[in-house]
């Protein structure tokens, strides 16, 4: 028996508001879940009708459960492990422009029609200079949305109050500006009229925001017991933790007419989000990044038994609290709120995340995640930090591709694991050599965007921990931190 209106006695039709690109596991565990949660408030009154964003994917499935599928939230709550779930019915339907583009252009006719919610992966927002106006669809995400637009726009004669409030939810910085920017050039290429580009700019709203929820999506492993459990078939099953921040740069108006808030979701308007981005690259990605080469190098395999392990785990949240959170400008108490959200998120016991799975590219993690806050704590404090500069030589020796007798699988830009392989391949055993190592890598300023060399202190520290690693092994070493 599979899951749909018949087996589901709780749906309840509404209309739809929110046109959604994307129909993957993040925004129905996320966006739709937290429309799900308005509607129950009495707060709002809405329904999602779900784009497939790519000519592949799952809209069949969904038109098949009338757009229901079962939410299960597990993690950390309290401290305590909790798993709930629930019937999600805030998607009406789904449509693949692809096979019926008469019937997504036809969602811009409709009048109540408000909001528009996206998520095509990083590189969804991007100009395509082979998208045409006469195509149906076009292949790239904003000119689906241009022709949407303007379609709209021509329906309604310009009616500033057919506008719409357009929120992208894709992991790239100022996703709606950038949307807004490759949307205009879209108009200007196609020739669709200053009246069109005034009524964009004028009626609808761009909001840049960040996100924040692990989804590890359909648990295929178990899902024979869910389907016990629930008593029917759900092929659109979605896991994701209890932790969620949306964070967006918004009008009062938005803020009115979608109060999250009020009804206790983490949902921020701001008028700049800055803080927010940076506090989160800093200290939930920075502590990844700062501790697999770390715990790996010391013999454990998961994030979890890594931030619960005595040493290793004293290691990073020391690091977070001492060394990342006095470089960051929002109030201490928001700041160590966050990071205990975040250690009891790395302790999530239904979540198996395995170092080697964020070690991809730590190089760039490092240049990106880690050294702002290395060089931010060196400028305010006048030292290195200690716990920050071991994770950088720990780095370093995680690069020599051995934890042991163990080979490590290195995964990274071609042009630094040859720069690490021939630095390594001259070590002699010495110190001196040691020094030289860190000499070489701290200078690759393609990756630094400065030779780290000239930071003072900083390459006599590394070498002092990477000594102190490849001499005595991570479980000494790390105890002179």
């Amino acid at each position: 028996m599979l899951l749909n209106k018949t087996t589901y006695t709780g749906y309840k039709e509404r209309p739809e508001k929110i046109l959604q690109f994307g129909e993957g596991n993040f925004l129905r565990a996320f966006v739709d879940w937290m429309f799900h949660e308005l509607n129950k408030s009495g707060k709002f009154d809405g329904s999602v009708v779900a784009v497939q964003p790519i000519a592949n994917g799952m809209a069949n499935m969904l038109n098949d459960q009338d757009g229901l599928y079962t939410l299960y939230l597990r993690g950390l709550k309290n401290g305590k492990p909790e798993s709930t779930h629930e019937t999600i019915d805030v998607i009406s339907r789904a449509i693949n422009p692809y096979e019926d583009f008469d019937a997504y252009l036809k969602t811009a006719e409709q009048p109540e029609m408000r909001y528009i919610i996206s998520n095509t992966t990083e590189a969804g927002i991007a100009y395509d200079d082979a998208d045409v106006a006469t195509a149906t669809p076009p292949n790239s995400y904003p000119a689906k949305l241009a022709v949407w637009l303007n379609h709209r726009y021509k329906t309604f004669n310009g009616d500033a109050s057919k506008g719409v409030h357009i929120i992208p939810c894709e992991l790239i910085e100022k996703n709606a500006d950038n949307l807004k920017r490759i949307v205009l050039q879209i108009a200007d290429t196609w020739a669709l009229g200053d009246g069109f580009v005034n009524w964009l700019n004028s009626a609808c709203t761009f909001s840049n925001t960040l996100v924040d929820r692990i989804v590890p999506g359909y648990p295929r492993e178990r899902i024979a017991e869910i389907t016990e459990e629930l008593g029917y078939e759900d092929k659109q099953v979605v896991e994701g933790e209890h932790f969620h921040l949306w964070v967006i740069e918004a009008p009062e108006s938005l803020q009115q007419e979608l109060p999250f808030p009020s009804i206790g979701l983490d949902v921020k308007y701001v008028t700049d989000m800055t803080p927010y981005r940076t506090r989160k690259v800093r200290i939930l990605n920075g502590a990844h990044t700062t501790l697999v080469p770390v715990a790996y190098l010391y013999g454990l395999d998961t994030v979890r038994e890594s931030v619960e392990h005595p040493v290793v785990g004293k290691f990073i949240k020391d690091a977070i609290f001492e060394e990342i959170i006095p470089t960051l400008d929002l109030s201490k108490e928001e700041l160590e709120q966050f990071a205990n959200d975040v250690i009891d998120r790395f302790r999530n016991p239904y979540i198996k995340h395995l170092l080697m799975s964020i070690s991809l590219n730590s190089w760039s993690k490092f240049e990106t995640r880690v050294l702002p806050s290395l060089l931010e704590y060196k400028n305010r404090h006048g030292a290195v930090p200690q716990k920050l500069s071991f994770a950088l030589a720990a780095t370093i020796a995680f690069y020599r591709g051995k934890r042991g007798e163990e080979a490590i699988s290195l995964n990274d830009d071609a042009v630094l694991l040859e720069l690490l392989k021939n630095a390594w391949s001259r070590y002699d055993g010495s110190d001196e050599s040691l020094e030289s190592v860190v000499v070489e890598v701290l200078g690759f300023e393609k990756n630094w965007k400065m030779d780290l060399n000239k930071v003072e202190g900083l390459t006599a520290a590394v070498t002092k921990h990477l000594q102190s690693i490849v001499n005595s092994g991570m479980e000494k070493a790390i105890e002179t931190v």
